[in-house]
């Protein structure tokens, strides 16, 4: 069950390899450029070619039921479910069947916000909070497949 990092802009990456190594899970971190990834045989930089979605395709070509993604982008966690895969926010927000559809519906209304003008800004700021709650939801997620594998 390898975990699959959209790492461009992850804030939680050293959280993800810490409950990795907890749970020796191999961690694929996928990026358009090169970032530092600790010396350890569970960790991967993954480089691919610049362009649209390069990421989120090598994440997608690869992530099955039972693995779990971590991700902002909403039609990346729309894919990986399609695939069977876990989906997290580096908010330890569950991206989950039943509530993706809305989740892409606000995505595009606020999108259409931004591009007319009447709303700005991005999302809320990363918090401590934020980042508790995220390594309870990957503990919880990674034992949660644990236990549907025995």
């Amino acid at each position: 069950m390898p975990i699959y990092v959209d790492a461009d802009a992850c804030p939680v990456k050293e959280e993800i390899y810490k409950v990795a190594r907890r749970h020796v899970v191999k961690v694929f971190v996928v990026s358009n450029a090169s970032m530092f990834v600790p010396k350890d045989d569970l960790i991967e930089m993954v480089v691919v070619r610049s362009g649209f979605d390069s990421a989120d395709d090598w994440i997608v070509d690869r992530i099955v039921g039972g693995d779990v993604a971590i991700t902002t982008d909403i039609p990346l966690a729309e894919r990986c479910l399609k695939a069977g895969a876990r989906v997290l926010s580096p908010k330890g927000r569950t991206f989950t069947e039943d509530a993706i559809g809305e989740a892409m519906a606000t995505r595009a209304l606020m999108d259409m916000l931004r591009q007319s003008g009447e709303f700005g800004g991005g999302p809320s700021a990363f918090t401590k909070v934020d980042r508790s709650r995220f390594l309870s939801k990957l503990d919880e997620t990674l034992h949660a497949i644990a236990r549907e594998r025995r």
